[in-house]
């Protein structure tokens, strides 16, 4: 069976989440919707939530259930998702967040109007300590080759890091092999960036239609714990390397300068998280190592020729090339500065 849509979950050990996300999921007024499910081997009870949903909703039929025998990660669960997907266009959300009813109709009707292959919605986030923030887009129709990577790369954090919350044509994604990278940080982030570079006609829009859930102790929220692991920082770092590899393709693209300030900038916050947790992360990280954090996409002859970000660009790339002593103290004082320390 076909579908216009699938909404494709990962799911691993999420007992408390997954009923909450799912029903979010099933309520939406649009019906052509598969809803696919992959059990990373959590081991809980969400597999148990999730059959039963399956067998008692109206919906049960178009609820598939693909279970792992042995715990692959989230990128080779979104990946499967991918590969498995039986809808035209593909949904990407976390097992343990909720979306607005009107989402999938909502964004479908404007991808189709526009004939875009993708669709952005605004979304909320909500703390452990019921702090609300909202991040919501202007409405923005850009129908022109690199406009979307333009947009996206144009500000620090101008577009959602998140492979959540966005509709996009299931046949793009194959056509270009496009992939999460073997990971279980930060996956998302390097999807979406390079994701954009592929887009042609896109649309985002201000309605909030994406509730997320910032768990304590979840692999993307580490700013709580009192014991932080180096391995799980420098995956971090191993996935920005990624798209430092991937941009070298991107030289002659208009947008490649700020493409290449969000990706240092990005090597900067992690350099500024080290130096504030530096006493929390075991084993120590070395001043070597964080220089090495600051290694720079592009090269000086390169910068000097850049028409966007040219001095922002050479700042980042003057600190890579510092002595790493006066590499990490220049990190710190900028870092105080920015008030990130």
């Amino acid at each position: 069976m076909k579908y216009d849509v699938t909404i494709g979950i990962p799911v691993y050990r999420s007992e408390a989440y997954i009923r909450r996300a799912m029903e979010s999921a099933l309520n939406q007024t649009y019906p052509s919707i598969e809803f696919l499910l992959i059990d990373d081997a959590g081991g809980d009870g969400s597999i148990a939530i999730m059959q039963e949903l399956q067998q008692t909703h109206q919906k049960g039929a178009d609820i598939r259930i693909i279970s792992h025998d042995s715990n692959l990660g989230v990128s080779a669960s979104r990946n499967q998702i991918i590969e498995e997907a039986k809808g035209e266009y593909l949904y990407f959300m976390d097992s343990d967040d909720t979306i607005a009813e009107n989402t999938i109709s909502l964004l479908l009707q404007n991808g189709l109007q526009y004939d875009a292959e993708i669709v952005f919605g605004s979304y909320e986030k909500i703390e452990t300590s019921g702090k609300r923030m909202v991040y919501q887009y202007p409405s923005l129709i850009l129908l022109g080759k690199d406009q979307l990577a333009e947009y996206a790369y144009r500000k620090y954090g101008g577009i959602q890091a998140s492979s959540c919350n966005f509709l996009v044509k299931t046949s793009l994604l194959r056509q270009n092999n496009l992939r999460f990278i073997d990971t279980n940080y930060w996956e998302d982030l390097v999807f979406t960036f390079d994701l954009v570079t592929y887009i042609f006609r896109a649309v985002l829009l201000p309605d909030i239609t994406y509730t997320y859930l910032c768990r304590e102790n979840s692999l993307s929220h580490y700013q709580q714990r009192k014991i932080i692991s180096k391995e799980e920082i420098m995956k971090n770092v191993y996935a920005i390397d990624h798209l430092k590899d991937t941009s070298s393709k991107l030289a002659n693209k208009v947008y490649f300068p700020n493409r290449c300030y969000n990706i240092v900038m990005t090597d900067f916050y992690i350099a500024c998280n080290i130096l504030k947790r530096r006493k929390d992360i075991q084993p120590l990280i070395s001043n070597k190592e964080i220089k090495a954090i600051m290694h720079h996409p592009a090269t000086w002859r390169q910068i000097c020729t850049f028409q966007q970000s040219r001095l922002k660009n050479l700042l980042l790339y003057m600190i890579g090339k510092l002595p790493s002593t006066l590499c990490v103290a220049t990190i710190w004082i900028l870092g105080k500065l920015k008030k990130l320390l």
